[in-house]
């Protein structure tokens, strides 16, 4: 598939490490990338400034995807079902803005797109869905170290206690969705 039919999808829904594990699964997206959008303080951020919350940066993941195999409607179904998002400003252990639940937009279609899949999901919770739907503004790679976590740090304790159970929801949920059903 030519680059140019790609779409690009921007999410965060707690520590990168985790949404990253998730949408790095999905058949048809393409490359995942971990990193920090959203924040008022100029300049690049790096992972020390954004953990203080002072940033006003999330992290998050950005990832292209060919739509003709995964829609931005299914994706986004998946990253909601994967995480809370119904806890402001925290995941679990993680406790602060950068952990913020949010879907950045790229385009009107996206933002509708997400208000949509937020609607629909809404019935499903207990308490309401406090994720943020914000327009997508510069995204800042994370340090090489945050990218493909999962993959590279399995035996981690962070990895197995808390990435390992999303991988297998994920599996329960979406099986027809993975790209290895053995990778979860």
């Amino acid at each position: 598939m030519k680059k140019d039919k790609l779409e690009t999808v921007t999410v965060g829904g707690g520590c990168f490490w985790c949404v990253e594990a998730v949408i790095n699964q999905i058949k048809g997206v393409e490359e995942v990338v971990s990193g920090y959008m959203g924040g008022i303080v100029p300049g690049t951020p790096t992972y020390r400034e954004v953990c203080s919350g002072l940033t006003g940066h999330a992290e998050v993941v950005q990832a292209t995807f060919n739509p003709e195999i995964i829609s931005y409607k299914e994706l986004l179904m998946i990253f909601m079902t994967s995480h809370n998002p119904t806890t402001l400003n925290r995941q679990g252990g993680d406790i602060g803005t950068q952990y913020r639940s949010v879907i950045f937009y790229h385009n009107e279609q996206q933002e509708l797109i997400a208000q949509k899949v937020v609607e629909e999901l809404t019935p499903y919770y207990e308490d309401a869905i406090v994720t943020e739907i914000s327009p997508a503004s510069r995204f800042y790679p994370a340090e090489d170290y945050h990218q493909n976590y999962y993959e590279n740090n399995k035996d981690q304790i962070y990895c197995s206690m808390v990435i390992s159970p999303k991988l297998a929801k994920l599996k329960k949920l979406y099986d027809s969705k993975l790209k290895n059903k053995r990778a979860c």
